[in-house]
């Protein structure tokens, strides 16, 4: 009979115990799984006679990793070398903690504005065990005063909303510097001292959203095709009708819409990180939407004028709303030739709200919310 006991031991298992040589396990942490090496060291090479002090260091990204640590440290232990047990500061933590982390270039790009804007500036010097609760709700208070780092807004009171994002981060990090035993508790985490926002002050400032009604957008959208010619009309029509989110109409291809059924789907966004390149949407999955006639109307022709710039723009697998070079456009540009039109729209059309581009495409929501309402009233019960 075969031998069912596993020889190879589990993940999180020691890899070694030896006092002399050191040990090596892995642990969880929100950013993946990560490895540490303890070994024991002198207390003072030059003073046998007070013993050894147990030196445990984290943080490493694979086995390798850490089996090449802990043989430096094991060589600068039998040359009898002093080891430095300083702790390192926020700011260095936070640089060695968010390039470990494993997720979207977005959300790490997120993760680096909050510690460059946020964080450095106020904590980066202060040494991780020198971190009290008490000195993260004064940062928290300093940020709500006069947190704001953007130009406009230099020195401006920082909104509940980003503050609580700040929180999460920290929160985030310290507990990755507690799976690193660098240090016992996690400060942020005292929630009664560090006293951050609560929900309810987050969502009363977060602004409300605003879309339009029916008739504004075919204001807009009439005005936009036959004064101005917009070469963008297609785009504007489509987020307006679909609801889909911007990155996601940039990153559409022409083999993604099906002309005959009438429903597009949805299987990648634009990595605002890096240029011309796609990602899984933020959703995680493929989606199908359904699209009105006029939409695809509007769609084929809008297929057909690629095509006669050049047929590779209408090609399978071209983006529907790519440059005349078949690239994908850059999502900040998008939105700023949308405001430039708004602009303009707003002084020829008389009493049109100013909407942002996720104003635009909440208004799909707003439309169907407004159809469906009309439906109930008028749709005799026991009829559909």
């Amino acid at each position: 009979m075969a031998d069912t006991n596993h020889s190879q031991p589990p993940q999180h298992a020691r890899r070694s115990r030896s006092r002399h040589a050191g040990s090596i396990t892995s642990y969880a942490t929100q950013g993946g799984q990560r490895w540490k090496f303890q070994i024991y060291v002198p207390k003072d090479p030059e003073r046998p006679e007070l013993g050894d002090t147990r030196l445990t260091r984290g943080g490493f990204a694979s086995l390798d990793e850490a089996q090449r640590a802990l043989a430096e440290a094991l060589r600068k232990k039998k040359s009898n070398a002093r080891f430095q047990s300083k702790t390192p500061t926020i700011g260095e933590y936070a640089d060695h903690w968010v390039a470990g982390l494993r997720l979207q270039n977005s959300t790490i790009e997120g993760y680096e504005k909050i510690i460059r804007n946020h964080v450095t500036p106020y904590l980066g010097a202060i040494r991780l065990d020198q971190l009290t609760a008490t000195r993260i709700g004064a940062h928290y208070r300093e940020l709500q005063t006069s947190g704001r780092r953007d130009k406009p807004g230099y020195g401006k009171p920082l909104s509940a909303n980003t503050i609580a994002k700040v929180r999460v981060l920290l929160a985030a990090m310290l507990d990755a510097a507690v799976d690193d035993e660098l240090i016992l508790l996690n400060p942020a985490k005292k929630r009664r001292t560090v006293n951050p926002p609560r929900s309810s002050q987050v969502r009363a400032q977060k602004p409300e959203i605003v879309t339009w009604t029916g008739p504004q957008l075919q204001a807009f959208l009439t005005w936009n095709r036959d004064e101005l010619n917009d070469e963008l009309f297609p785009l504007w029509r489509t987020l307006a009708y679909t609801g889909m989110r911007r990155s996601e109409a940039l990153a559409l291809r022409w083999s993604d819409i099906n002309f005959t059924t009438g429903r597009i789907s949805l299987r990648r966004a634009v990595d605002v990180t890096l240029p011309n390149t796609t990602k899984v949407t933020e959703t995680g999955s493929a989606r199908v939407i359904d699209i009105d006639g006029e939409t695809l109307r509007v769609l084929k022709a809008h297929k057909s004028d690629r095509g006669a710039i050049s047929l590779s723009l209408a090609r399978a697998d071209a983006y529907v709303f790519g440059d005349d070079q078949g690239t994908i456009r850059v999502p900040d540009a998008v939105t700023s030739r949308w405001t430039r039109r708004l602009d303009w729209a707003c002084a020829k059309i008389e009493g049109l709200p100013r909407v942002t581009l996720k104003g635009l495409r909440h208004t799909h929501a707003t439309l169907l919310l407004d159809l469906t309402l009309i439906k109930l009233v008028h749709t005799p019960p026991g009829l559909s």
